[in-house]
């Protein structure tokens, strides 16, 4: 068996969980082919940019597993996820991956509800009479 290697990403509210082997470049996302889970091409350009920054989009197989959020927020999990794996399994990687920045977590999510308000910072809306 080969050795497999793994990390967490996430985004948002996503959070993916990334496993990588030796192979010939197949990426799975829950058990789909990730252009068939990601239809929106610069989506799966996000999934493949980390494997793309360090010239070996061909060499491992790729299998995440993918919960919460959107399918935005999970193409950029799973790019994090990647990157952070690539580093684990090789440290030369690294300088790439942190040029291309595939390895800072973004820490933006949606900001909660307030009281007496429509959403986070929208008021109802004013009515002198």
């Amino acid at each position: 068996m080969e050795k497999q290697t793994n990390a967490v990403g996430r985004r948002k509210e996503a959070v993916t969980r990334v496993f990588i082997t030796r192979g010939n470049g197949n990426i799975t996302v829950n058990d789909k082919d990730y252009k068939q889970y990601f239809s929106l091409v610069y989506l799966q350009n996000q999934v493949v940019r980390p494997l793309q920054a360090i010239e070996a989009a061909d060499k491992f197989d790729v299998k995440i597993n993918a919960v919460g959020g959107g399918v935005k927020g999970q193409a950029e999990a799973a790019m994090l996820g990647i990157a952070r794996v690539l580093v684990e399994l090789n440290a030369e990687y690294r300088p790439a991956l942190k040029a291309a920045g595939l390895l800072r977590r973004d820490p933006r999510s949606v900001e909660r509800k307030k009281f007496g308000h429509k959403k986070a910072r929208r008021s109802y809306q004013f009515s002198k009479r």
